[in-house]
């Protein structure tokens, strides 16, 4: 049986970052929260191991999850995405960086607006450079239902990289906390769950739900 990753989520205080760190946690996964305060992490880690009832999720600085890990997950806002990359990039050469930002721009978030590279996460790519391999994912499963551990999350999560094995090892990481993970191409092809997150957030606010996700069909 191989060893599951070690897994670093950076920005893991927010929403999104600390219902997928509880999530792949209760999945027997060694997860690492990072902040980039340490008593911020350290209060997140421990208000989601008792959510638990056990510990299995440390907090700790941003540069020492990335750090410690295998495989680290971005999940800071957008106005952060850069800067924070930008402090990490000696910790996350060689490894898998899984970059969950969309591009959202206060106040009309439900309003598409792609940088013009293509998206968020060819972005982060030019900027670290080919050395770390980054893949993106999870840009449209709702942080809401993340945190119910008594919630099936009833979403798809396209996975988009230039190499085929990091992308894998990504859907696996879907699939571990009962999501299916699908392949959805090059990192270019990003733009469409980036978009697509925009347009659900318009939906959740017409149809007043609170987290609409994607299907694929006819696999």
């Amino acid at each position: 049986m191989l060893e599951k990753p070690v897994l670093a989520v950076i920005g893991g205080s927010g929403a999104e970052g600390s219902g997928l760190a509880v999530r792949w946690a209760k999945a027997g996964y060694r997860v690492l929260l990072g902040s980039r305060g340490i008593d911020k992490a350290v209060a997140k880690a421990d208000e989601l191991n008792a959510l638990l009832g056990y510990s299995a999720i440390k907090g700790m600085a941003n540069e020492d999850a990335a750090k410690q890990a295998d495989i680290a997950i971005l999940t800071v806002p957008y106005v952060a995405q850069l800067s924070t990359l930008r402090d990490l990039k000696a910790q996350l050469l060689g490894k898998i960086l899984v970059d969950v930002t969309v591009p959202l721009i206060p106040p009309k978030v439900s309003k598409v607006q792609l940088p013009n590279a293509g998206s968020a996460v060819v972005v982060a790519q030019n900027e670290l450079g080919p050395d770390v391999k980054v893949v993106a994912a999870f840009q449209n499963v709702s942080a809401h239902h993340l945190i119910d551990l008594h919630h099936e999350v009833d979403c798809d999560v396209l996975v988009f990289g230039d190499d085929k094995d990091a992308r894998e090892a990504v859907v696996s990481l879907a699939q571990a906390i009962g999501m299916q993970g699908l392949h959805g191409g090059t990192l270019a092809n990003s733009a469409a769950a980036e978009a697509l997150t925009s347009v659900l957030i318009f939906m959740n606010r017409h149809y007043k739900s609170t987290g609409t996700g994607i299907r694929i069909t006819g696999l």
